[in-house]
């Protein structure tokens, strides 16, 4: 991305800052635009930001604009503009019925160029190569064997459905990135500046660091939280990763492990409630929940893939003999948390809101204002949410929004008091606030533009009628197999994930593969989570794991060696997912009984899990305690009864084989072939 200063810097600046603030002003007031006006508008600014923020090729321009540029921006505006110039013809016509004009086609077909150029610049070429194929595809139907056949769409109808319908561009996915992402992106950023990513690495360091192999444990606990401010793996990477890695070479760890320890942690941010990816809005709205329940139905997979890692590491430290940090060199738990505890309080806010059946949308607005006055108030703020939510409880809607505005402008009033207060909030007014909205705005042009990439895949897959005869391919092809079918699944979305984000992956198995094992007999929940976690997971699966290469280019390890041992790290996240399928009490869809019995067992399952392929549990294991501890894991994770009795007998035995090998007489040290040389030749007395 270009860093642009002066005049051009500005300008750029306050487009960002207007894209950010209308689209917290469209989710706050009744006056907003219609839902299609809206998109047309987030298409808008995301288009003519891509090319004046990203150059056509690396290292080009990278401080200024070319004029090629400000011209693909210019023509940006004029193609989305053309849809305000004709609007009340564009929403009142059938689609696909009423002929285009020949200034609608030209419209259309650079709209659709446009987007697929911006895409490549902001993510990569993988995606818009994926839409050309599709477009070839529509075209070409006719000429096409087998299950490709269909009877093809014409240059006309093709365009008429990318761009003039709301199953194209301006589909589901860019009215997701539109509607939540970037008000949550907006959250991050000012979650960010307030301090809170320090304030979670150095939590994570006075809890986890003192413990056996304790810099790994604190990439788990920082990673898992910073995924609330990312929902990038690479991103978490490279915030935590700097300081992390080097902590744990420091004390013993290999650096393939330190890598592949950083990368696990911070893949999982994408599916750690309750801020996950952006494919969790996409799916939230493909499946018409509320984004708390597919939070909910995410946490206890999330904490098994945590658990695991954080078991799989302790089990490691004490197979080669790590410890911790010391004691001195570890900050006090009280006062970090006297110190920057308030910052715990926008996190605590957005997990009650989403809980308590509130929007996301209104969620994520709150508790950046909630952010706001943390930053603004320091140890204050936790007076301030107290007593907000106190008002919240107990006053009715017509009265608590103006209680709400003179509880914010007392509190305005006593940031003024403390030590700094003054400065503090001209700063926050003229510089925190608009440069939170300018990162949001820009973080969220590549969500943006491979959401619209990704629609012109969709409204393919539908005019074509290709998802149903994928799925009836898929479904032949898997033999009435739901096994067969979820490993096509799987493969498919750890290959998606490695040439594109998680979000367009995501919903490129949403068009084609999961409306096949929903046939099969599967949940629409866990199909769609099933598919959303092996499009995460792809980030840490060789040969293109992106969290890995961050991470190793970090710590100077091997690419392979790290990619390996990060497998083997993230397996519960490999094996979760197959079994919620089986059993979706994993995702809370169950009876309370249920949900807590799988919970027992499956916490058990991941520690086995993890003691199987670290070689260590009581003691370092050997091959038949590793194989039993690995059946054991499987078969508790397995949510089934019978499974859980016979996985408990298993672990039970390879525990009693580790306690009786206890008892067994350690040999006598042998000395080296050299020690032997030394020995014989030295002058008997």
């Amino acid at each position: 991305m270009r860093k642009l200063s002066g005049y051009p810097g500005f300008v750029v600046g306050v487009v960002a800052v207007v894209m950010a603030a209308f689209h917290v002003y469209a989710r706050l007031t009744t006056y907003a635009p219609d839902q299609q006006a809206f998109l047309y508008i987030t298409l808008g600014f995301s288009l003519s930001l891509a090319f004046l923020l990203w150059p056509r090729a690396r290292g080009a321009s990278p401080g200024v604009i070319p004029w090629s540029d400000l011209g693909l921006a210019a023509l940006s505006l004029a193609a989305v503009g053309y849809m305000f110039v004709e609007y009340d013809y564009v929403v009142n016509r059938f689609p696909t019925a009423h002929p285009l004009f020949a200034a609608d086609k030209i419209v259309a077909i650079a709209g659709v160029l446009l987007v697929l150029e911006a895409t490549r610049r902001t993510i990569g070429a993988s995606l818009p190569i994926v839409a050309v194929s599709f477009i070839a595809y529509a075209l070409a139907g006719p000429w096409l064997p087998g299950v490709l056949h269909h009877k093809g769409l014409s240059l006309e109808i093709l365009l008429d459905q990318t761009w003039f319908t709301t199953e194209g561009v301006f589909g589901v996915p860019l009215a997701v990135a539109g509607t939540y992402v970037i008000l949550f992106i907006i959250f991050g950023a000012y979650l960010e500046k307030s301090g809170a990513g320090q304030f979670f690495m150095s939590f994570a360091n006075a809890i986890a660091g003192g413990a056996r192999g304790g810099p790994g444990k604190v990439a788990v606990v920082s990673s898992s939280m910073f995924g609330t401010i990312s929902g990038s793996a690479v991103a978490n990477v490279m915030v935590d990763g700097w300081l992390t890695i080097p902590m744990m070479k420091k004390t013993g760890f290999k650096a393939e492990s330190a890598a592949a320890i950083e990368a696990v942690a911070s893949t999982g941010g994408q599916i750690m409630p309750p801020v996950m990816g952006a494919a969790a809005f996409v799916m939230a709205e493909f499946l018409g929940w509320s984004y708390s329940k597919v939070m909910i139905a995410a946490l206890i997979p999330a904490v098994f893939y945590y658990g695991a890692l954080f078991a799989a590491i302790h089990f490691n430290a004490m197979r080669t003999g790590l410890r911790g940090i010391p004691r001195e060199e570890l900050p006090d738990l009280v006062a970090v948390i006297r110190a920057q505890g308030h910052l715990f309080l926008p996190v605590i806010v957005i997990i009650g809101l989403l809980v308590d059946g509130f929007t996301a949308t209104y969620a994520a607005i709150l508790s950046a204002v909630v952010v706001l006055f943390c930053w603004l108030l320091d140890r204050w703020a936790w007076a301030f949410v107290a007593v907000g939510a106190v008002l919240w409880v107990s006053s009715n809607g017509r009265t608590l929004g103006v209680l709400l505005a003179l509880l914010a402008a007392a509190s305005l009033v006593l940031a003024t008091r403390l030590p700094a207060g003054t400065e503090r909030l001209r700063r926050l007014v003229f510089h925190e606030i608009p440069l939170g909205l300018k990162e949001g705005a820009e973080h969220t042009i590549p969500v943006a533009m491979a959401c619209a990439a990704a629609g012109i895949v969709i409204g393919i897959v539908l005019q074509t009628g290709l998802a149903l005869r994928f799925t009836g391919f898929l479904i032949d092809l898997a033999a009435g197999h739901l096994i067969l079918a979820l490993v096509i699944t799987m493969i498919a979305g750890v290959v998606l994930g490695m040439g594109m984000p998680t979000t367009p992956a995501y919903i490129m198995q949403a068009a084609l593969l999961i409306p096949a094992i929903i046939k099969l007999g599967v949940t629409p929940i866990a199909a769609h989570m099933f598919a959303f976690y092996f499009s995460c997971l792809s980030a840490v699966t060789p040969p293109v794991a992106l969290a890995v290469y961050a991470a190793a280019s970090i710590g100077g390890a091997s690419l392979w060696g790290a990619g390996l041992q990060a497998m083997k790290f993230a397996a519960a996240g490999f094996i979760v997912p197959f079994f919620f399928v089986y059993s979706p009490a994993l995702l809370f869809q169950g009876t309370w009984p249920e949900v807590i019995r799988v919970v027992v067992t499956g916490t058990i399952g991941v520690i086995a899990l993890a003691a199987g392929l670290e070689g260590q549990f009581l003691r370092p294991a050997i091959w038949i305690e590793r194989a039993l501890f690995i059946v054991a894991a499987l078969l508790l994770i397995d949510p089934g009864i019978t499974t859980d009795a016979v996985g408990l007998i298993f672990l039970a035995g390879g525990l009693a084989s580790q306690k009786i090998r206890r008892f067994e007489p350690v040999p006598a040290p042998v000395a080296s072939s050299a020690a032997v040389a030394r020995e014989l030749e030295a002058p008997r007395s």
